[in-house]
Order: C-alpha cells, then sequence, then structure tokens
C-alpha cells in the first residue's frame, strides 16, 4: 500500500509540476511579417490605360521609362536611347549634350524647357541641372527658368534636396546648406577627421536642423550635426574600420527619428531620441531606401544579384531575398512594395499575422 501511495503521490506532483513549468513558460507567439503577391505587370509590351488615380508612381528598367498607379495601371510608357532624369512629378531625356532640354510631367503633357545646359535632376517636383564642369548647378522653376545658381569651385560629390533647403557635399570636404527660395548659403560645414575629406553620403532632416553625412579616406567617418543659429554642432561620429571607395547613402527616416547610413559591408541606424546606434551586417552596395507605414526596405546590389531587406520599426532585419536582372527599383507605399525587375514591375502586400 506505501508503494502505491508513493507511486500516486510522484505522479500527482509531476503533473503538479508539468502544469506550472508549462504556465511559466509559455509565451505568446511573436507576429510574423508575410509578403503576399498581389499583381504582377509586363512591361516588355504594356497596355497603357489612362488612370483615375492622382498617385502616379514612376519606372526607370534598362532604356524604358513610364508610370504605373496602385492597381497595376501602366498610364505612360517610352523608350530612349541615352539618358533619363525622372520622378513621381517629371521625366527628361537627355545626351551628353544636353541643351535646352524639354521635360514633361507624368501624364506626358510637356512641363517646360530647362533653360541653362548640363543635365537635369528631378527630386519629386524640385527641379535642377547640374552645369558643366561638375562644380555648379541651378536651380529651376516648374516651367524650366532658372531661379539661382550655386557656382562652386570643387566638383560636387554628395547632393540632396528637400522642400526647404538643398544641401551639398564636396571634394574637399565642405558641406553647404542653401536656402531654396533664393539660393542664400545658410550653413558652410567642414566634418573633418580624416586625411582625404571627400563627402561620399549626404542628408539633411526636413526641418534643416540635423546633418548627417559620411565622408573621408583614411579614416572615412560618419557624423551627426545639429544646427545652432548658423553653426553646425557635431552631436554624434564614428569612424569606420575599413573605407568605402563609393558614394553611399546617407537617409533620415520620414518621422525624422533615425538617421541610416551605409558603410562598408554594413548598414547604421542612429535613433536621434534613444541616442542610441544599430549596425547591420550589409554585405550588398546600398541603392536606395523606402519606406512604408511600419518597414524600411533596402534594395542593395552585389554584381547582377539584387537584393531586398527588410527593417522593423525596432531596427531588426526581418528577412531579405535575392534575384538576379539587369535592373531593378523598388518603391514603397502604405503597406506595399512595388518591385521592379527587367521587364515586369510587381506589388507585393505587407501584413503582420
Amino acid at each position: 500500500m506505501k508503494a502505491k501511495k508513493h507511486i500516486g503521490l510522484a505522479l500527482f506532483l509531476i503533473l503538479f509540476i508539468s502544469i506550472i513549468y508549462i504556465i511559466l513558460a509559455a509565451k505568446p507567439l511573436n507576429k510574423e511579417y508575410s509578403f503576399t503577391p498581389v499583381w504582377k505587370i509586363s512591361t516588355a509590351n504594356p497596355v497603357i490605360v489612362e488612370s483615375d488615380n492622382k498617385h502616379q508612381s514612376y519606372f526607370h528598367l534598362g532604356q524604358t521609362l513610364g508610370y504605373f498607379d496602385a492597381d497595376g495601371n501602366i498610364s505612360l510608357y517610352k523608350t530612349f536611347p541615352a539618358k533619363v532624369s525622372i520622378s513621381n512629378s517629371y521625366y527628361a531625356t537627355y545626351n551628353s549634350e544636353a541643351k535646352n532640354t524639354e521635360f514633361f510631367n507624368s501624364d506626358g503633357t510637356k512641363a517646360g524647357v530647362i533653360e541653362a545646359s548640363g543635365f537635369p535632376y528631378f527630386c519629386n517636383d524640385l527641379i535642377y541641372v547640374f552645369l558643366p564642369g561638375g562644380c555648379s548647378f541651378s536651380k529651376c522653376s516648374d516651367t524650366g527658368k532658372v531661379l539661382w545658381t550655386f557656382e562652386g569651385t570643387f566638383p560636387i560629390t554628395a547632393f540632396v534636396a528637400k522642400s526647404k533647403y538643398t544641401a551639398v557635399g564636396l571634394s574637399n570636404g565642405t558641406i553647404k546648406v542653401l536656402n531654396n527660395e533664393n539660393g542664400a548659403t545658410e550653413i558652410d560645414f567642414a566634418p573633418g577627421g580624416s586625411d582625404y575629406p571627400v563627402i561620399l553620403g549626404i542628408d539633411i532632416s526636413e526641418d534643416g536642423q540635423y546633418i548627417a553625412s559620411i565622408s573621408g579616406h583614411n579614416q572615412q567617418r560618419f557624423v551627426l550635426s545639429h544646427r545652432e543659429e548658423n553653426q553646425q554642432k557635431i552631436i554624434y561620429h564614428r569612424f569606420f574600420d575599413q573605407d568605402s571607395p563609393y558614394r553611399t547613402i546617407v537617409h533620415f527616416s520620414k518621422d525624422g527619428k533615425r538617421v541610416f547610413f551605409n558603410f562598408y559591408k554594413g548598414l547604421g541606424i542612429y535613433n536621434l531620441e534613444t541616442k542610441d546606434e544599430r549596425t547591420l551586417e550589409l554585405k550588398d552596395k546600398l541603392l536606395s531606401i523606402e519606406e512604408t507605414d511600419d518597414l524600411t526596405i533596402l534594395l542593395g546590389k552585389e554584381k547582377n544579384t539584387y537584393t531586398v531587406s527588410i527593417i522593423d520599426n525596432t531596427d531588426t532585419l526581418e528577412g531579405s531575398f535575392s534575384f538576379t536582372a539587369d535592373s531593378a527599383f523598388i518603391h514603397a507605399a502604405d503597406n506595399s512594395i512595388y518591385l521592379g525587375k527587367d521587364n515586369s514591375i510587381s506589388k507585393i502586400s505587407i501584413s503582420r499575422e
């Protein structure tokens, strides 16, 4: 009888301990991101459809360009023999002797003629032309008339345009911030810290308060500075173990809380609120950064292999996938990404389940 009591007590204790363990150890499953194909369209022989959707995204694949909407309708399609500059608002094709360049709205109607000789550049609805010699550029009106000109003596090695400010990085290591209204130089700043102080990547926050850059060779570094009156105060910097020989990407997030910067084999993410930095391994050369409502999407390239990487708002790499192509692009809007590859465009919906 005693043996039976001991067996019963042992079974009870095992069952009781198991239940307690399950209760204590149980954790809710982490939600995972799901990527669902919505549609895929061909750009080889597209059907042109007049779209009622006001939001048009541009594409540039090989020697083709055009515009499409969120429903997969291609509203404009063109081939071109030489070079192109394109944004969601304008496009222009040109050659190495660009002069009096016509440019067009996204619906194909003529917008104007860029008066200055040089290479056009569109950033959303902002219009610029880079002048011969590589040291100067002009900002133009929506009809192509020159509004003001920045005349430099050193080659322009980095450039970014925002609604109120234009920032330019030069080969001598200088950063200049210009007021878009009149072209006046509001900031003249040199991050320094390297033997060869060329500016390789730059971005400026939407309000013009922060400038982030990657500069120099031997030693190359990332510098984040804050505007105090008309001076820049360095608030964070980081030297890299190895220099990258290429121009690189620096990017403030849409909410202005983080800044991303690409360096040799890595991606840095600095949080302006917590003052913390996180580093992710990134083997490919970064081509572009896009943002959905909750995610940051990276497009990188190594030879003819492209890689799309997904980062959530906790700066965690959620996943990546790769493909081979001669040309590719990625756009993001709401909770969808649009992936262009050679002669096709796909829409992929993102959800968390």
